[in-house]
C-alpha cells in the first residue's frame, strides 16, 4: 500500500477499497455475487528447460530442493509486482486491493494416505526475490512437517467442529456476514486458509498432472494454480534437429470479476517470461507498481 495512503470507510484490514473503477467493475459483483458464478479456467504447459538447468546450478550453490514450486511463486509474486490487479479480492459485492501478497498452500507431513495435514500461510512483498520465496516457503514447510504439534489454522479447526452442529452452522453464517462487511478480526484472517492472494497445490510431488480445483465461495481467495510433474518431449527446433525439452503443466481457476481476460493474458506472458529466464529473479524489480486507488 502506498505510504501516502490514508485508510478510509469502506476498506478492510487486508485491502483498501478501489473507488474509481468503472461501472462495469462496480456493477458485476451483483450479476455473479458468488465466486463460483464469476470462474474462468485456463492451462498452460511451461517449457521449463533453461529453467532445470538454473535448478541445478542453485542446488549446487546451497539451495537445496529448489524447484517448480519456489519458481512459480516467485514468478507469481514479481507478476504481482509488474501488474498489481493481479493481488485484488471481490468480497461483499466490492472489490479491493490487498495490501500484502498471501500464499497458501495445503501441506501434508508426510507423503502417507493416513498422514495428517494441514495450511501455511506465507506473505511476501513485490520486491521479494525468488531466494526470500525459497527461504520463507521453506521455513514454513519445516516447521509443519517437523511438528507434531497443531498450527494456528489446525487449532481454530479442531477447537470449531467440536461445537454442536447447530452452533457452526450459526457460526460460520455470522463469519459470512462479518466478512461481507469487512469485520473479520486479522487474527482470524491471519489464519484462515480461505483468504489469500493465491493458494497453489504441487501434484508434481505426487507424480501425477494437475486438476482444475474450484475456488471457495468464502473468503478472498481469487486464484487457484495446481501444476502437475515434470514431462520430457522430444520436438523439432527450427533447423529440424530433434531436441528434448522439459515442460510442466500448470492449471489456474481465475476469478474474472477483478481484473478482465487481456490483464490475465498479460500475467500470463509474464509469468511464461520469468519461467523461461529465473535469473531476472535473482534481483528485485527494478519497479513496483501500485493499483489504482
Amino acid at each position: 500500500m502506498a505510504n501516502n495512503y490514508k485508510r478510509r470507510a469502506g476498506d478492510r484490514v487486508d485491502g483498501r477499497r478501489l473507488r474509481s473503477l468503472n461501472g462495469f467493475y462496480n456493477f458485476i459483483p451483483f450479476i455473479m455475487p458468488a465466486r463460483n458464478d464469476a470462474l474462468n479456467y485456463y492451462e498452460e504447459s511451461f517449457e521449463i528447460t533453461n529453467a532445470d538447468r538454473w535448478f541445478r546450478k542453485q542446488r549446487v550453490a546451497g539451495y537445496k530442493g529448489m524447484g517448480m514450486l519456489h519458481l512459480l511463486i516467485a514468478a507469481y509474486v514479481r507478476a504481482c509486482a509488474y501488474l498489481p490487479g493481479l493481488n485484488r479480492f471481490c468480497v461483499g459485492k466490492r472489490i479491493y486491493a490487498r495490501d500484502d501478497i498471501e500464499i497458501v498452500m495445503t501441506v501434508k507431513r508426510n507423503l502417507t494416505i493416513d498422514s495428517t495435514e494441514t495450511t501455511i500461510k506465507v506473505v511476501f512483498k513485490p520486491t521479494d526475490t525468488i531466494y526470500d520465496v525459497y527461504n520463507r516457503m521453506n521455513a514454513a514447510i519445516d516447521e509443519i512437517k517437523n511438528s507434531d504439534e497443531e498450527n494456528g489454522t489446525e487449532e481454530f479447526a479442531n477447537k470449531f467442529a467440536a461445537l454442536p452442529r447447530f452452533v457452526i452452522s450459526f457460526a460460520i453464517w455470522l463469519l459470512r456476514v462479518a466478512d461481507y462487511f469487512g469485520l473479520l478480526p486479522k487474527k482470524l484472517l491471519d489464519v484462515s486458509p480461505f483468504h489469500g492472494s493465491m493458494i497453489i497445490t504441487d501434484l508434481g510431488s505426487l507424480g501425477i498432472g494437475p486438476i482444475y480445483h474450484h475456488i471457495y465461495n468464502f473468503g478472498t481467495l481469487p486464484v487457484f494454480v495446481s501444476f502437475g510433474a515434470k514431462r520430457h518431449v522430444h520436438e523439432l527446433d527450427r533447423h529440424g534437429n530433434v531436441v528434448d525439452r522439459k515442460y510442466v503443466d500448470g492449471k489456474f481457476v481465475l476469478d474474472e470479476r477483478t481484473v478482465d481476460g487481456h490483464y490475465y493474458a498479460s500475467v500470463f506472458k509474464i509469468i511464461n517470461r520469468i519461467i523461461q529466464d529465473p535469473t531476472v529473479l535473482e534481483v528485485p524489480p527494478a519497479k513496483v507498481n501500485e493499483d489504482i486507488f
